[in-house]
């Protein structure tokens, strides 16, 4: 889909990239899911925590339906975490406005689930920042990561949700609590649309910041590119990793690092090891593979599908409605990994939130 495409409504578009029950042949029939992967046969054991947005949890600020969840130690500690279109009634309907960011303690146990302290706006939470509604319609995030005292949060200007006109990187230097423009990092077409969702995560031993991107659509391969960590905010200062004349290497045009459809990501460095969670929209799951290094090789690197689709009404620890997201909850180990994983039921407009899953036994 280009910047110049027809823009079609949240859930038309969302039917169209694989989030539905239908789309993923799990209709009320049941799940009929073909065998398991050995990677997956051996997925470590998962538990669902349960809701972590939606009523009594967070509409008293006036977020009562809201999904992603993208969450980062803020410069004082907190967890911050961002949230993608926000609505103040139980349903996907009416006015909407993102992103917003929820603060969470960062001493509470992650096995008790996250737990909200306040939103950022004080009582009621805000859109971090203003812009024009027209053609602008959503703002969504990809990432955020905090460098020093600095938080960079990395958003998909929609044009119609789907079409990706730009991303930007916007910046908060008080811990999120206020939030900065800034000018256009790249237009929704550059390197074919791969360079529009994100995730990020930053290697201290080298000072760079890693990224790996794909397209917003949910049905593409990613890309891998660096970047020194001084340097986020230059667009032309990110090293593409591609494999050219027989060999892979920094400089060559980028190619896929591992192919797939490809919807929300989180990559983070857990005790050493590199950790990629998405949402496999090819096979309509949840995913997370484990590697040595930001160059491994992720088509060989250990997969474990942690979450599959099912049916409305025939949800487990493991089986999920119309799931996407999962992002890696700030706190995590190998042994303890926990994730937030969004829902909606675009055919009834509610559920609309997030969960809590906690992972045991990655390692």
């Amino acid at each position: 889909m280009s910047p110049q495409s027809a823009p079609l409504s949240r859930a038309s578009f969302l039917k169209l990239t694989g989030l539905t029950a239908a789309a993923t042949g799990l209709g009320a029939a049941g799940l009929q899911a073909g065998p398991l992967s050995a990677s997956a046969q051996a997925a470590p054991s998962v538990q669902r925590l349960g809701e972590v947005t939606g009523p009594g949890l967070t509409d008293m600020w006036g977020a009562h339906s809201t999904d992603l969840g993208v969450p980062a130690i803020a410069p004082d500690g907190r967890i911050l975490t961002v949230f993608g279109d926000t609505f103040d009634a139980p349903r996907v309907e009416g006015p909407n406005r993102a992103p917003i960011a929820l603060y969470a303690d960062q001493n509470r146990p992650l096995a008790d689930k996250i737990a909200w302290t306040a939103p950022v706006g004080g009582d009621y939470a805000r859109q971090l920042v203003d812009y024009p509604r027209d053609p602008v319609t959503t703002l969504l995030p990809g990432d955020v990561i905090t460098l020093g005292d600095t938080m960079y949060l990395w958003v998909m200007e929609n044009h119609g949700f789907g079409n990706v006109a730009h991303t930007k990187i916007l910046t908060s230097k008080d811990s999120g609590a206020t939030w900065q423009h800034n000018p256009y990092m790249f237009p929704g077409d550059h390197l074919g649309g791969m360079f529009q969702q994100v995730t990020w995560t930053y290697n201290h031993a080298d000072d760079h910041v890693y990224v790996l991107s794909t397209g917003f659509q949910r049905d593409k391969p990613i890309i891998l590119h660096r970047v020194f960590g001084g340097s986020i905010m230059d667009p032309g200062a990110y090293e593409p990793w591609g494999y050219r004349d027989g060999k892979w290497a920094w400089g060559n045009p980028p190619t896929p690092v591992r192919e797939g459809r490809f919807g929300e990501m989180c990559w983070r460095i857990i005790d050493g090891t590199w950790v990629l969670s998405w949402f496999n929209a090819g096979d309509g799951t949840i995913d997370v593979l484990l590697h040595d290094g930001p160059t491994a090789n992720l088509f060989t690197a250990e997969h474990h599908q942690l979450i599959h689709s099912t049916h409305w009404g025939g949800e487990s620890d493991t089986l999920m409605a119309q799931p996407y997201g999962g992002y890696i909850v700030p706190g995590s180990t190998l042994s303890d990994l926990h994730l937030l994983v969004s829902q909606w039921n675009t055919g009834a407009g509610w559920p609309y939130w997030t969960q809590q899953f906690r992972v045991r036994g990655l390692r």
